[in-house]
């Protein structure tokens, strides 16, 4: 089944800039063959359900390894049966009302 996630990771305990930790995942979902789209607060995924929620493991897993002591993430996730959408189909279908 196909997903679209939007994950906040937010680790605790290495101070206050955290970007190495959010590139370290992003890595993690280029190397599982994953789409993504950063934003500020952060990062919406595309893929298999399987896939996307394996990767989301193993960035908790290796953010672990670099250290961080606790890690939360907030996890958003849509399905739909209906019809096939990817990111840029949800993003697009916005841009055009407002255009």
């Amino acid at each position: 089944m196909k997903v679209i996630m939007d994950l906040t990771v937010s680790p605790f305990g290495v101070g206050l800039s955290v970007s190495p930790y959010i590139a370290a995942c992003h890595e993690i979902f280029a190397e599982a063959g994953l789409k993504t789209n950063l934003h500020a607060y952060g990062t919406n995924i595309e893929g298999e359900w399987d896939e996307v929620f394996a990767a989301v493991k193993l960035c908790h897993e290796k953010l672990h390894a670099m250290g961080i002591p606790r890690l939360t993430s907030s996890i958003k996730v849509g399905t739909r049966t209906d019809k096939e959408q990817s990111l840029h189909d949800k993003i697009d279908s916005v841009k055009n009302k407002l255009a």
